[in-house]
């Protein structure tokens, strides 16, 4: 059962990955079009979740997806050295949920809470090591990442990554806690492997968030 999971979540990744970074790179249109996209599957795997559109969590959680979205806007931009770093952070997330996965299935253990069964400590452990790969592999291969020169290893970036880490986390476990008050195990079933886009983009939802605001204040 996990291999088949397993092999369904690298094909959705093998297709959508490459094609979402391509539009990340190469064209600011298609890149507002595949955030508004992103705003209806998950507004309405969100609403769905709720039932009720009304509600103070509804609304609430609405306004976090719009936020986001704008953050991505605002985290591009439109010149090389932001399109490297939302790049950079977008890699950090997908890594710290490939990891948790991986560690989380392969090796399992305790649970961290019974919010979210499927979180484990083995599975927080690998979200936090392979979060650091992104900055790791720029730096091995001496790569600058579409010419920038921020992203250079350092203590500082070593620790971005961890946070980021943390923070997509916590994202999924909060989602998790709706989902299980609910009595759902996924928000969708648009991703293979994945389940709902919601539940793909739920640490990174608050990521994005937080690196807008570090971006403000020029922390990135």
């Amino acid at each position: 059962m996990i291999v088949k999971e397993l092999h369904k979540r690298i094909i959705t990744g093998l297709v959508l990955l490459p094609l979402v970074v391509f539009v990340i790179l190469f064209s600011q249109k298609l890149f507002i079009l595949l955030l508004l996209l992103i705003v209806f599957f998950s507004s309405y795997e969100w609403f769905n979740l709720n039932k009720n559109i009304f509600s103070i969590s509804s609304i609430s959680g609405f306004l976090v997806i719009i936020l986001s979205i704008f953050s991505c806007y605002f985290l591009r931009g439109n010149d090389q050295e932001n399109i490297g770093i939302f790049l950079w952070i977008v890699f950090v997330c997908f890594f710290s949920d490939v990891g948790g996965f991986i560690l989380g299935k392969t090796i399992g253990g305790k649970k961290i809470t019974k919010i979210s069964p499927s979180k484990t400590y083995a599975g927080a452990f690998g979200s936090f090591t392979f979060s650091t790969f992104p900055i790791l592999i720029i730096n091995f291969f001496n790569y600058e990442l579409l010419g920038n020169n921020i992203l250079i290893l350092s203590w500082k970036n070593i620790f971005l990554s961890l946070l980021f880490s943390l923070i997509c986390q916590i994202g999924d476990v909060t989602v998790s806690y709706f989902k299980r008050k609910k009595g759902v195990k996924d928000t969708g079933n648009l991703l293979p492997g994945h389940g709902g886009l919601l539940d793909r983009i739920d640490g990174l939802i608050f990521v994005m968030i937080f690196s807008g605001i570090l971006k403000v204040y020029e922390v990135i």
